[in-house]
């Protein structure tokens, strides 16, 4: 049951793409939302492989208010399918329940976070401060495993993690928990410590990949940070063995990224801005702040001229209506 979904992943992208590694969207927290999703879904037209939801707290879940707030976080459309949900937390009781009232909607699989670097996921013990207590680690594993089953759904369990917390130190972290019954695991080639201020360590990423094999031949593993387009992904699969690459950053402001396009032209990158500007406003009015968006604006809006201007007047803006008033008035004045 484990193993099922990542190994038809794994196989249909080697049996079709010549060994090819499988794509994934990373989970970024207000940045691969469902609106973002969507858009990436309809720009990118060869992947991702693999969708994954931002991050969702167990604990917010389990509680009524909490879960009339996230459970929005957690819809998704036909196009962002095979989609995976991630959770995080510390209380082996919340995650069960949480992961048996998620397995209900129809995701692919659960992915625990036991990576995120954030101070107030990690005051919770939870996120990266799981690198430090392997024995709960690997209890929230199996608790999750149990709620699934509980749920009488059949989907896997993976986790997403680091390879150290203060330093490099990735055998005994990950020895601990690929003895419980994940079917994947994604590793961010960075420390708890470096968080992405430093370079991904792609450099031992091989050495990282033999030692898990050497431990569990069937583990599906997914390799992540830094990868900045596709053709750099699949040559970073095949130095290091990766079966997969889970793509971040590198998306960010990029829709078109899976689709490999390298020229995009300003006035389509202002349509598309458009278009995602619309479709978090009618997604998620009421969920999440206008101001998220604008994180989005700083990324879409670079590297032409009059993009600074631009950028200054669309931070100022608080709706779709004022977005594309200040666009199509660039698009008037410009005509790129």
């Amino acid at each position: 049951m484990q193993e099922n979904f990542w190994k038809k992943i794994a196989k249909r992208k080697t049996a079709s793409k010549q060994g090819r590694p499988f794509f994934c969207l990373a989970p970024m927290s207000d940045v691969t939302d469902a609106p973002f999703r969507k858009i990436i879904a309809k720009h990118s037209k060869n992947g991702p492989d693999v969708f994954w939801t931002e991050f969702v707290s167990a604990d917010g879940l389990v509680s009524k208010e909490g879960r009339k707030k996230l459970l929005p976080i957690l819809k998704y459309s036909r196009s962002e399918k095979p989609i995976i949900a991630q959770i995080f937390g510390s209380k082996p009781e919340n995650i069960e329940k949480a992961c048996q009232m998620i397995a209900k909607l129809g995701f692919d699989g659960i992915d625990l976070n036991m990576g995120c670097p954030d101070k107030k996921i990690e005051r919770q013990g939870a996120g990266s401060a799981l690198i430090k207590n392997y024995k709960l680690a690997r209890e929230i594993i199996r608790s999750a495993i149990k709620g699934i089953e509980l749920s009488g759904e059949k989907i896997p369990v993976s986790v997403k993690t680091r390879i150290g917390y203060n330093k490099i130190e990735y055998k005994e972290w990950l020895s601990e928990i690929i003895k419980e019954d994940i079917s994947a695991l994604t590793i961010h080639l960075r420390t708890r410590k470096e968080m992405s201020k430093v370079p991904a360590h792609w450099e031992i990423a091989k050495e990282i990949v033999d030692f898990i094999r050497s431990k569990n031949k069937n583990l599906i593993l997914i390799g992540n940070g830094d990868v900045k387009s596709k053709k750099e992904g699949i040559e970073l699969s095949k130095k290091s063995g990766f079966d997969g690459i889970m793509v971040g950053r590198g998306i960010f402001g990029n829709p078109w990224f899976f689709s490999e396009k390298t020229k995009i032209s300003v006035k389509q990158k202002l349509k598309v801005l458009l278009e995602h500007t619309k479709l978090f406003e009618k997604l998620m009015k009421g969920n999440k702040n206008f101001a998220v968006m604008k994180k989005h604006f700083k990324a879409y809006v670079n590297g032409f001229d009059g993009a600074r201007e631009l950028r200054v007047e669309l931070m100022n803006t608080n709706n779709f209506k004022e977005v594309k008033k200040v666009i199509n008035k660039f698009l008037y004045k410009n005509n790129p």
